[in-house]
Formats: structure tokens, C-alpha cells, sequence
């Protein structure tokens, strides 16, 4: 068995935030994986899912990549609004727990 590479570990996490969020129509779905990944993941990790996720082969979900490539939509994320700020961890903005 062959060990996952970093950019393979990253589009495994983008699909399950979008697993997470299959259940909302799209349009919601793509801003809240994309309002996530933002609030949530340093800019070296979502530059190099920018990078990776569009490639061939990729495996990335359908709405992850959506929520990479365009523009998000202005639609209302069902995430917290609070997650807009990363700094308020804990107050609400986690995901854990």
C-alpha cells in the first residue's frame, strides 16, 4: 500500500467537507465548502488544492472543485457566519467538537 502524497491528503480533506456539505442544494454547498476551506486552512495548503485539485486524476469531489476554481457564489453559506474570522476559533467558529 502506497503512502497518501500531501496533495492527495488535501483533496481527501476537500472531499469530506464536501461529503459534509452534499446535502444542501449546490449553490450553498460550493460556498460553504469554499467559506471552510478559507476560514480554515493556510494559504499554502489552499494554494497547493488550487494547484492539484483541477488536474486530471485528481479524485477531487465535483463541489470542492467548483468551490476552488469560481468565484463563490453569493449565496448564503450554511456555515457560521463567525467563520469569516479565524480568529474567533473557539467562539463558536470551530469545527470541533
Amino acid at each position: 500500500m502506497s503512502a497518501l502524497t500531501s496533495d492527495q491528503k488535501l483533496v481527501r480533506m476537500a472531499n469530506q467537507i464536501a461529503s459534509f456539505f452534499r446535502s444542501y442544494p449546490d449553490e450553498e454547498a460550493v460556498a460553504g465548502i469554499h467559506k471552510h476551506i478559507v476560514a480554515f486552512w493556510t494559504p499554502k495548503m489552499r494554494h497547493a488544492l488550487e494547484n492539484f485539485g483541477p488536474t486530471e486524476g485528481s479524485g477531487l469531489d465535483p463541489l470542492a472543485l467548483k468551490a476552488i476554481t469560481e468565484e463563490p457564489p453569493q449565496s448564503n453559506s450554511p456555515v457560521r457566519a463567525a467563520t469569516h474570522d479565524p480568529a474567533l476559533q473557539g467562539a463558536g467558529a470551530s469545527d470541533a467538537g
